[in-house]
């Protein structure tokens, strides 16, 4: 036999199919709900899952602000970042990002659950978090997802 009966099919911009996707947040718990946005957005639960494309889904978080941490998180976790000058480190908790917005503390998780590099860049640009039940997505008709 000279030919192969099978090919592995590469997935490319032209060729992904991506869908709308909604997810409610309400009594999740946080890095949970993160690690699941984040392989949606990446497109691994999808069979022609190709690592290097954005070939997932476009998805919509709604009622951040009631989502949860279990323990002491909200006081004890830290966040730090540093503003390149010296003596620039900033360090904040959840509380206090929470008190900011909600849709922070969702983004921040689920941006670290995402590849460091362009292609990590361009998925980030799929999530859409919203503090409130609303949402002004309903054109691109997206499908409820239950975690």
């Amino acid at each position: 036999m000279d030919t192969l009966s099978y090919k592995t099919i590469s997935a490319n911009k032209a060729t992904v199919e991506k869908s709308w996707v909604v997810v409610d947040a309400d009594s999740k718990i946080l890095g949970r709900l993160a690690s699941e946005v984040a392989m949606i957005i990446r497109g691994k639960n999808k069979p022609s899952f190709t690592p290097n494309v954005d070939c997932g889904d476009n998805v919509i978080v709604v009622n951040a602000d009631k989502v949860k941490m279990t323990g002491k998180k909200w006081t004890d976790k830290v966040y730090v970042s540093h503003t390149g000058y010296p003596g620039g480190q900033k360090k904040t908790t959840p509380n206090e990002l929470k008190a900011k917005s909600s849709a922070l503390l969702v983004e921040r998780a689920v941006r670290g659950m995402l590849p460091k590099n362009r292609l990590g860049s361009a998925l980030f640009g799929n999530l859409y978090v919203y503090e409130g039940a609303e949402h002004p997505h309903e054109a691109q008709q997206p499908k409820e997802i239950k975690l």
